[in-house]
């Protein structure tokens, strides 16, 4: 059984696949949810998905029902892609949302990775959210990684030193860079103290983030409302646990003391957007074709 479908194969200008995954990668929800944000704002279109059969444990992960105009529905775990086009962007988008599968990764992963090269994407840029020891008040620190040397280098990037257990995300960065696909991370750092979910405040430093590689704006009022609503619920719940409260004073006096000391540097400050983006990915593309041909 094929676990890939379409609806359609769109032509797309030197699409870039943005992809978040429910599950490890996905601290406080932060990942998912700027995805589905700029699937609204970007109007995208669905065109794929992978059937859920194969891949989930529905005793872990249930499906859940609902009712629509009085008749039961049944929603199962989703894993689809959608489009979208705007005299905006420089490049096409495609919008890729899913939920980290129990069970056959690999299979899992030739499925995403069929639609990276039936769909001619350039560049994969995967949305994650960890946990960490930040203080909720400041700035949601962001992070970029890529997986190969040479792109991190034109991007101006870090290079992965990750060692360890790793999620779905990290599967298909190694499989990306197997088949000579360019592929970054983008991570938000989440406070581990806060368990309300989504966290919209990372969410929305993630969207920023986004909107900056894709050369691109849109209206984030409604986004940043909530932001500072989420950080003042936030605070009103640490007033009422005072250890809490201190650990979080210590964070951002570790904070200040970085800062003053000029230690606190933001990975992505320099990546490219836009035009210059799309040049460095070809001449990346370019010199990975060269290199193929001479390798024969």
């Amino acid at each position: 059984m094929d676990v890939l479908s379409y609806t359609q194969i769109p032509t797309l200008n030197r699409p870039i696949l943005l992809l978040s995954f429910t599950g490890w990668n996905d601290a406080g929800t932060a990942a998912t949810f700027a995805t589905k944000f700029l699937l609204q704002r970007l109007a995208g279109r669905k065109f794929a998905d992978i059937d859920p059969e194969t891949f989930y444990n529905f005793v872990e992960r249930r499906p859940t029902v609902r009712m629509k105009n009085g008749e039961r529905i049944i929603s199962w775990p989703k894993n689809e892609f959608s489009y979208a086009k705007d005299s905006g962007l420089v490049q096409d988008i495609i919008l890729g949302l899913g939920v980290e599968p129990h069970l056959r990764w690999r299979s899992y992963m030739d499925a995403v990775m069929r639609v990276v090269k039936e769909c001619n994407v350039e560049l994969v840029v995967t949305l994650g959210a960890l946990l960490a020891d930040v203080a909720y008040s400041r700035p949601v620190p962001i992070t970029g990684v890529a997986s190969d040397p040479v792109l991190a280098r034109r991007l101006k990037l870090g290079v992965s030193q990750y060692e360890g257990p790793t999620g779905i995300v990290g599967v298909l960065h190694d499989m990306c860079r197997q088949q000579g696909v360019p592929a970054i991370m983008i991570w938000a750092n989440v406070p581990h103290y806060i368990a309300a979910t989504p966290n919209v405040k990372a969410a929305l430093a993630i969207v920023q983030r986004v909107l900056t590689l894709l050369d691109y704006s849109t209206d984030l009022s409604d986004l940043e409302r909530a932001s500072v609503e989420f950080d003042k619920r936030v605070a009103d719940v640490l007033a009422s646990d005072p250890s809490v409260a201190d650990y979080v004073r210590r964070l951002e006096e570790r904070d200040d003391a970085e800062t003053a000391d000029g230690e606190q540097v933001d990975e992505i400050d320099g990546l490219p957007s836009g035009e210059e983006l799309a040049r460095e990915l070809e001449q990346f593309l370019r010199e990975q074709r060269r290199g193929s041909d001479e390798d024969h």
